[in-house]
């Protein structure tokens, strides 16, 4: 069985076991007090530009979100989105179980954008009862977006200023953060992206690490007590080292961005797939997920050599279905869909 299903169904890269058996007999404080983390740290303030900002390892997507979500809103204050983010489809009311609503709002695609959010603002701030209601505190968005849209330099600027004129913080999802900045669509780099935010993470579950996500306060220090808020979540991790030593290895030597471009290059050969075989695209995404629409019986048939997730059963009976590339995907794995996609006829 060969799988497309995610971009987090593979081990780690061998570099990060290779380093981690190698200090397993190393003896180290916990909690990220150890030479690895501080040395994951520096790298990531090298690779942002950012010498000063403050940086630290979680566990996952979800804690990290529910983490920073709680830690930069004040109490009766909620989050704006699109309906279509992560925080608002998959992850199991994390932000809400900490007293957060979730505001959602229209964007364009899957994007939140400036005008959108603007007039959102506007109508919240003209109602003469909004005193009573759910006060917004901060922006999510996430590069690339739930439905592998890429924010362009332009949008990214807009919507910091934006934010910044309502007194809105700005935060960035980067699960996927390593596949949208080497898309083909992106216009800007790390440094860009860092110096357009009040707070973002960069993903390494999604990107080749066993586990752990960097947050990095780039626009802002971090809120008093951080540290406590990340063991009050669960995020906090004793054995600190064990993701210090894969940012470490992801951000040495440029590897986060390497294995990141290969997987986008194998992605845009899987779409080049598809349209050559005559399936249609669900949206056109510049990065490594892939959505395509299939009908129940080729579903079927290639979910006997493939795995894949159907994304969405549509009214018409079609299935829009979602393929991935990863830091693990080869040539020959993409040649085999090729083949079989060819066989459908």
């Amino acid at each position: 069985m060969i799988s497309f299903e995610s971009d987090y169904n593979n081990g780690c890269l061998p570099e990060i076991l290779k380093n981690l058996l190698q200090s397993n007999d190393e003896r180290t404080s916990g909690y990220g007090s150890d030479c690895h983390t501080e040395a994951a740290k520096a790298l990531i303030r090298k690779a942002t530009g950012l010498p000063d900002a403050e940086v630290f390892l979680l566990v996952g997507g979800t804690q990290t979100n529910a983490t920073m979500i709680d830690a930069l809103l004040g109490s009766g204050e909620g989050v704006i989105c699109v309906p279509t983010a992560h925080i608002e489809v998959h992850e199991a009311g994390a932000v809400e179980a900490f007293g957060h609503k979730v505001i959602t709002i229209g964007g364009t695609s899957s994007k939140l954008d400036a005008g959108g959010l603007r007039s959102y603002m506007e109508s919240f701030l003209s109602d003469d009862s909004h005193s009573h209601m759910v006060q917004p505190g901060l922006v999510y968005i996430s590069m690339p977006t739930e439905l592998g849209d890429v924010y362009r330099r332009s949008e990214l600027e807009e919507l910091y200023d934006c934010c910044r004129g309502y007194g809105l913080k700005l935060y960035i999802d980067g699960a996927r953060l390593g596949y949208g900045l080497c898309s083909p669509e992106c216009d800007f780099d790390l440094p860009f992206l860092a110096s357009h935010c009040h707070a973002f993470y960069i993903g390494g579950t999604k990107v080749g690490a066993m586990m752990g996500e960097a947050v990095v306060f780039s626009g802002m220090k971090a809120p008093r007590g951080f540290f406590t808020n990340i063991k009050r979540h669960g995020a906090l991790l004793a054995k600190g080292r064990m993701l210090g030593i894969q940012f470490e290895t992801l951000f040495a030597d440029g590897l986060y961005l390497e294995i990141s471009s290969r997987a986008i290059r194998l992605a845009m050969k899987l779409k080049d797939c598809f349209r050559r075989r005559g399936i249609p695209l669900a949206t056109d995404s510049p990065t490594n997920q892939q959505f395509v629409i299939l009908s129940e019986a080729q579903q079927r048939c290639l979910s006997k050599d493939f795995a894949f997730e159907i994304w969405e059963k549509r009214p018409d009976g079609a299935l829009m279905c979602r393929f991935v590339t990863s830091w693990a995907t080869s040539e020959s794995e993409i040649d085999a869909l090729d083949a079989a996609l060819e066989r459908l006829g």
